[in-house]
This record gives structure tokens, C-alpha cells and sequence, in this order.
């Protein structure tokens, strides 16, 4: 029975994930921070590590005896944190993931990054691993700290031979969304009126990022990069489907390019002002302007998953926020 360790495990793929394996039958330990709450893993059957990925002693103790690391947890928040946040998180906290790694010559290390370290195509033409990373001019320090620490592991693969892959999943759904993460989505598309942005990205549920982990582990693929991404979808297609689902109808409005933009250029002067990284911002601005698309096929492929209808990922998804009252 493998003996599998997972960061993150309190988020919505870390859980999931976790979840996944402990129902496989693997041995399960998860490394979360001391304040926790315990009732977040009441449904886990895992063993608990208390600690940070900040701290390398911590993070050594947890790997110690793991077959398999499973690294998904990072900072992730896209405002209200300062850029030195987000480079102790991500990246040294990756750093330190690598060198337990290194010392305990465990099997399989899978990062966890996300898809926009990789250029995105169009609806025609997705785009896939082949491309390069474009967004570091879009200045999302998230983003350019998680490009930072997949290169980690990719430059640890070949100067190391550490054994790892990197998985790139793209905007994920789904249930267990605690915090809520990516579930926010859903507040914006619910009303009498729904303003959405003109841009798209790739959605995809949760639960196949979490069984292209699991594949992955075993998998005879190392120092690539797997982009796991589902449907490709227009932000007004995304929303209406989530409406009718709810069987609501709403009035959708369209807002410019030009004026989503240029609230999100006096948000940034105004974080300026305030020291302070506001929701919405000239980086958050443009990425909800692009079209964010890509392909999963390389990761359906080497991996042997099957991509669920995002129909489903939101219906489950909602579901569970209903009877978790977490969400409107």
C-alpha cells in the first residue's frame, strides 16, 4: 500500500485529491497548518502532520517515509497579499518540497501548478504545452511565482534526477470548495442581472485534476508538464449554462473590454495609494479580457483520464454549496 503525502489538502483539489487516494485504498498523510480546522478533514481517513511548506523542517518530517509527494498547496489569492508573500509560499516552499524529496529518494513527486504558466490559445486553436510562458507581462505576482516554481522542478529533474511531473490544471469545479476558492465564480453568475466579462477560459472539474494525479504517481512520464483542461467556454456561455442549471433566467450584459480595463487601471493606482492589492486590478482586468483556452489532450493521452462535462462539475458543485449553505 503506497504511502502517499499531500500539501494543501484543505483546498479544494488538495481534498479532493486526498479523498480520492484514501478511497483507493492508499495510506494518506496530509501536512496542514496548526490552525486548522479539524472539521475541514472530518470525511478524510489520513494521517495529520501539522506544519507549514514555509518551514523545511516541517516539510522534511512529513516526507519521511512517503512514497509519493503530492505538492498542491500555494497561495493563490489574487489580491490583499504583498508579493513577498507569495514568493515564501510558492517558491520557497517548493524549494523545500524538492529537497525532502531528494533526501528521502521517494518515487514520484507531483507539482501542482496552473495553466497559465503556459501560454493560452484560442477557441480554434487551445493552446498546449508546446507554448511558451506569455503572462508574465500581465504582473500577477501568483502567476509569475508558480511559473518560477515549476521551473524549480523542472531544472530539479535534470540537475537532480528527481523524479516529478508538473500538472497544469486550468480553472477548476467542483464540491469540497471550503474556502470557497473557484466556487466564487457562481456569484457572479446569479441575479435578475449578470454583467460578464468578454473574455473565456477552460473549466474543469475537480475530480478528473485529481484522478490525473493519481495516474500520474505511477505513470512512466517525468520532467513534462501536463496541462489537465477540460471545456473551453466563452464567460457568457459559462454563466448562462450555470443559470439554467439553477433555473434562473437573468438579463446578460456584456461590459467593454475597454471599460473592464479601465476600472481595473484606477484599481491599481488606488492600490497604490492604499498599499494595498485590490480585487480588481489592471492584471485581474486583463485576464478576464483574454481568451484563456487551452487543450488537455497530451495529459488524456499519457495519463488514460476521461474529461467530465463541466455541466456536471458545476451541477455537483452547486449542490454542494447549497447543503453547505457556503454560497448564495
Amino acid at each position: 500500500m503506497a504511502k502517499v503525502l499531500i500539501t494543501g489538502a484543505t483546498g479544494l483539489l488538495g481534498y479532493n485529491t486526498a479523498l480520492e487516494f484514501c478511497r483507493q485504498g492508499s495510506d494518506v498523510r496530509v501536512l496542514v497548518r496548526s490552525n486548522t480546522e479539524l472539521a475541514v478533514l472530518k470525511s478524510l481517513f489520513c494521517e495529520i502532520y501539522y506544519g507549514s511548506i514555509e518551514n523545511g523542517d516541517d516539510v522534511s518530517t512529513a516526507v519521511t517515509g512517503c512514497d509519493y509527494v503530492i505538492h498542491a498547496a500555494s497561495l493563490t489569492a489574487q489580491w490583499g497579499i504583498d508579493k513577498e508573500q507569495y514568493e515564501t509560499v510558492n517558491i520557497k516552499g517548493t524549494e523545500n518540497v524538492i529537497r525532502a524529496c531528494l533526501n528521502n529518494n521517494i518515487k514520484k513527486l507531483v507539482y501542482i501548478s496552473t495553466a497559465n504558466t503556459i501560454a493560452p490559445g484560442s477557441i480554434q486553436n487551445p493552446g498546449t504545452e508546446l507554448n511558451s510562458f506569455t503572462l508574465f507581462k500581465v504582473n500577477s505576482p501568483y502567476i509569475n511565482t508558480k511559473y518560477i516554481a515549476q521551473q524549480k522542478v523542472l531544472e530539479a529533474v535534470v540537475e537532480k534526477q528527481l523524479p516529478a511531473v508538473v500538472l497544469n490544471p486550468t480553472f477548476m469545479i467542483g464540491p469540497f470548495d471550503f474556502k470557497p476558492s473557484s466556487g466564487r465564480i457562481f456569484k457572479f453568475a446569479s441575479g435578475a442581472v449578470v454583467f460578464y466579462p468578454p473574455g473565456g477560459k477552460n473549466f474543469v472539474y475537480v475530480k478528473d485534476v485529481s484522478k490525473a494525479i493519481m495516474a500520474a504517481c505511477t505513470a512512466p512520464v517525468s520532467g513534462e508538464c501536463l496541462l489537465v483542461a477540460g471545456e473551453n467556454m466563452s464567460y457568457r456561455h459559462f454563466f448562462k449554462m450555470t443559470n439554467m442549471i439553477r433555473k434562473q433566467k437573468s438579463l446578460m450584459i456584456r461590459i467593454p473590454a475597454f471599460l473592464l480595463k479601465a476600472a481595473g487601471f484606477m484599481g491599481t493606482v488606488l492600490g497604490w495609494m492604499l498599499n494595498k492589492r485590490l480585487k480588481l486590478n489592471y492584471s485581474s482586468a486583463k485576464l478576464l479580457c483574454m481568451d484563456n483556452y487551452y487543450s488537455g489532450t497530451k495529459a488524456k493521452d499519457q495519463l488514460g483520464i476521461a474529461y467530465t462535462p463541466v455541466a456536471k462539475a458545476v451541477t455537483d458543485a452547486l449542490a454542494w454549496f447549497e447543503t453547505e449553505n457556503k454560497i448564495d
